[in-house]
């Protein structure tokens, strides 16, 4: 099976540092109100996720969600999470150290399609 979304070394790193901090982490990609739609890392449980929020998988054991809606524009596309210096404009968790996550992205190619990740909604 073919993931949704992976990680570049430094995303890794930076997710690790918060972990540390922080401990178990969750991300949500921004829909692009205020945040300019930027993924954000929250301690896990303490973005409040609703019925219009699927999970695309893991990045370094930390679920990644997003709206219904937004996912129906991107389902074609494989997501990367990079990270940068730099303070992005949310209530993400790496802003504080000046950091902030990216998420590139780029089409599947039609053998990944055929074989993509299941996806998780939020349970009733």
């Amino acid at each position: 099976m073919n993931p949704r979304i992976s990680l570049t070394p430094a995303a890794f790193d930076l997710i690790e540092q918060l972990k540390s901090l922080h401990g178990e982490l969750m991300f949500h990609q921004s829909g692009g109100c205020c945040d300019g739609s930027q993924p954000m890392c929250f301690e896990k449980g303490d973005f409040r996720l609703g019925q219009s929020d699927v999970c695309l998988g893991e990045i370094d054991g930390c679920e990644f969600w997003m709206n219904k809606d937004q996912f129906e524009y991107w389902k074609h596309t494989h997501l990367t999470i990079d990270a940068s210096d730099g303070r992005g404009s949310s209530f993400s968790l790496e802003i504080p150290l000046g950091k902030r996550f990216i998420t590139r992205s780029r089409l599947f190619t039609e053998e990944e399609s055929a074989d993509l990740e299941t996806l998780k909604f939020v349970e009733d």
